[in-house]
């Protein structure tokens, strides 16, 4: 693994800096966008460091990961406290850190590289509960999903009103909380799809629980918030419940072929496409397409059935678990998650392993926290490190097994873990040797394991915001106007980042849209126009914006 990464990003990071230069690669052309550019550059740095992006943690010890660092990087990593790397994760610096310039080089790149998160100030938890959200809107919603579904609600609203369209199909529903607030919160016409039959009887369930709350209050003559609400909703609510559609979407048709039956199958007939008649709707009519956390390939598919459907007016969706998604080689007609776009389908080194999309998973800010408040958390990577150690060593046929010794492992003693751990990979902890002497100088290493975690944790931004560009790259590229925007706090809602793509400009949409902020909270009154950089991530008729 190379200590110093080459490219034109990281040698302006380098410029100056006492130590050899790297060659720099051929200029770009000039006809290339900025986010071709930034996709390239970033594909470089992964390819530089893929060793470390692509590592398990768990294989730290049977492994030896610690020896593939550069050998500059070793001893100031070793010596470092979880405040100082804290530091070196957030770019505010850390009490007496004397970092080599390379790995401050490459923390600076991996850094400037990702889009923007927002500012992760405020809580580092959501209200309990949101006072923007009816009462009766909060019921069976986590304070999160309350958070997430009232900032994504009215961003919808905002594409509803700037495209006139009224209708919206909410795709991964689940319980149809998001549903629910866009039919009964915010007057809109909606369908919810989702692909277990379960998930959607229960949604139906708490929409028919909801309207007979809303038949009581009107029968007291008006809509009475709980005596415990202080900050009463500035609008009612409609009694217009969502329509659910128990169906799970085709990826390789979007198109008139957008569902197929449920898994498992339901009871009654199948359901009407909300997005398979004539033009892409049911009956011709424009829809908005959303979807909120789309796993895997959901976003991908959904991003097609918007660009081949004129009927579907705008999208805006957010992404998650990117490990999921399918990579090339597929089948005929099949096209892959990643890389959807032909840009970045065409750059060399494109490709990103399971390991790499399984780290843009991860909850940066939380992990950051962890390490400014010294958690006990940090010595459940040692832990289930060792543990793969004595698992390898006893049966090197089992590796990588998808152990869960519990939610509060890290609370344990290590043979208390060892002892819940073992059984689950078929061993008895009493043919292990848990208070060896290689055991005891393995846990003495837990510093270097969080050390580790730390850089995997400085590229993982990087990782998703490649596949993010790819998907604005795939909408630019036929001509759509999009946008990448840091929607939810990321210090509780790590997958903040929402793509909005539309048919027309949305310049009127993203115009103040920190104004929507959730609760007063100032960690979200995020000034779009200065947090995305004016070239990138936004509509081509966005302020600030110079065609290419």
């Amino acid at each position: 693994m190379p200590g110093v990464p080459a490219g034109p990003v990281t040698s302006r990071v380098l410029e100056g800096a006492a130590m050899a230069a790297a060659p720099r690669p051929a200029p770009h052309p000039r006809q290339q966008r900025p986010e071709q550019r930034r996709a390239a550059d970033i594909i470089r740095l992964l390819t530089l460091y893929r060793p470390l992006l692509d590592a398990f943690v768990i294989d730290f010890f049977t492994e030896d990961l610690w020896a593939q660092l550069p050998p500059a990087w070793q001893p100031a990593l070793a010596s470092a406290s979880p405040a100082q790397l804290a530091g070196l994760l957030g770019g505010h610096g850390g009490p007496g850190a004397a970092w080599p310039l390379s790995l401050l080089a490459f923390a600076a790149a991996a850094r400037a590289l990702a889009f923007p998160r927002g500012c992760p100030g405020g809580s580092p938890r959501p209200p309990c509960q949101s006072s923007h959200l009816h009462p009766l809107l909060r019921r069976h919603v986590k304070p999160k999903k309350q958070h997430e579904i009232q900032r994504l609600g009215k961003l919808l609203q905002r594409l509803s009103q700037a495209t006139s369209c009224e209708r919206v199909v909410d795709v991964g529903a689940g319980q149809g909380h998001l549903s629910r607030f866009l039919a009964f919160g915010l007057g809109l016409s909606v369908t919810a799809v989702e692909s277990d039959g379960r998930l959607a009887g229960l949604a139906e369930r708490f929409d028919q629980e909801l309207l007979r709350e809303l038949g009581k209050m009107r029968g007291l003559g008006h809509q009475r918030p709980p005596r415990r609400c202080r900050n009463p909703p500035p609008h009612p609510l409609t009694p217009r419940a969502p329509r659910h559609v128990a169906g799970r979407l085709d990826p390789a048709a979007p198109g008139r072929e957008f569902l197929l039956p449920p898994d498992p199958p339901g009871p009654g007939s199948a359901a009407r496409n909300p997005l398979g008649g004539p033009g892409g709707s049911e009956d011709g009519g424009r829809v908005l397409l959303t979807g909120l956390h789309t796993c895997g390939d959901l976003g991908p598919a959904l991003l097609c059935h918007f660009a081949r459907s004129p009927a579907v007016a705008a999208v805006a969706l957010a992404g998650c678990c990117y490990m999921k998604l399918s990579t090339a080689p597929q089948p005929p007609g099949c096209p892959p998650g990643y890389p959807l776009s032909a840009s970045v389908a065409a750059l060399p080194g494109h490709q990103l392993s399971y390991r790499a999309r399984e780290a843009a998973c991860h909850a940066l800010e939380e992990y950051e926290g962890r390490l400014r408040g010294g958690s006990a958390h940090l010595r459940a990577h040692c832990y289930r490190a060792v543990l793969e150690s004595l698992i390898r060593a006893a049966d090197p046929g089992k590796r990588h097994l998808g152990l869960q010794p519990g939610r509060k492992a890290h609370a344990l003693g290590f043979p208390q873990y060892a002892h819940l751990g073992l059984p689950l990979a078929g061993l008895d902890p009493a043919g292990v040797p848990l208070d060896s002497g290689a055991v005891g100088a393995m846990l003495e290493q837990q510093h270097k394991v969080v050390a580790f975690c730390t850089l995997g944790q400085l590229l993982a931004p990087a990782v998703e915001t490649l596949i993010l560009l790819d998907r604005l790259l795939y909408l630019r590229e036929q001509g759509f106007h999009c946008a990448l925007v840091p929607l939810f706090n990321p210090r509780f809602s790590p997958r903040n980042l929402v793509l909005v793509a539309a048919r027309t400009p949305l310049a009127a949409v993203l115009a103040r849209l920190d104004t929507d902020s959730e609760d007063g909270d100032s960690s979200e009154d995020v000034d779009l126009q200065e947090a995305e950089s004016p070239r990138e991530g936004q509509s081509p008729h966005s302020p600030g914006h110079r065609p290419q």
